[in-house]
């Protein structure tokens, strides 16, 4: 105990500095950041009554939560505008990009035009699905099953996602992970 004393009165004199201004600095940003997040929940709950009320297609997949499906819609819109899929992929800048000069052919790489932020969405949501959504797990493991790397994997599983939310959306229709495939 003797030691453990003597540590802490080590410690209350080497570490640190005990200085009422940096103690109301500290106090002043502590009581920015409670504001700042009581805003961010606030408004965090307003998006989450307005995606339940507008009730969009996506939600009913597996691994799809109402924040994630808020950014798809928000981003996206009206989904009428888009006559393919492969339009919603070139929207969200998933679609492989194409190089021709002369003889030589280049492709396969993705581009990265489009909405970073649905983009960023989309990829960050395999996980998910890949854990809640068994048709799309299978999918992902066949994708790497012929080698492809993770990421790689995931954007063929993001590509898949956007056409299934395009069927869903233009027949408005839920979910149903037996007509899948």
């Amino acid at each position: 105990m003797q030691k453990f004393l003597k540590l802490k009165e080590l410690a209350r004199n080497s570490v640190g500095e005990s200085n009422e201004i940096f103690v109301s600095q500290l106090n002043s940003l502590m009581a920015l950041y409670k504001q700042a997040a009581q805003e961010v929940d606030s408004l965090e709950g307003q998006i989450l009554s307005l995606i339940e009320e507008i009730n969009p297609k996506s939600l009913t997949i597996p691994g799809i939560g109402s924040l994630s499906a808020a950014v798809i819609y928000a981003e996206y819109g009206d989904l009428s505008k888009f006559n393919t899929p492969s339009q919603m992929l070139s929207f969200a800048g998933l679609e492989p990009g194409y190089y021709q000069s002369g003889i030589s052919e280049y492709g396969g790489h993705m581009v990265k035009r489009g909405s970073s932020h649905l983009r960023y969405t989309l990829m960050n949501l395999c996980i998910p699905l890949i854990q809640y959504n068994m048709v799309l797990a299978e999918y992902y493991a066949k994708k790497r099953a012929e080698g492809k790397t993770h990421r790689v994997a995931c954007s063929h599983l993001v590509k898949k996602l956007i056409r299934v939310i395009f069927t869903l959306e233009k027949n408005g229709i839920d979910f149903d992970p037996a007509k899948l495939r």
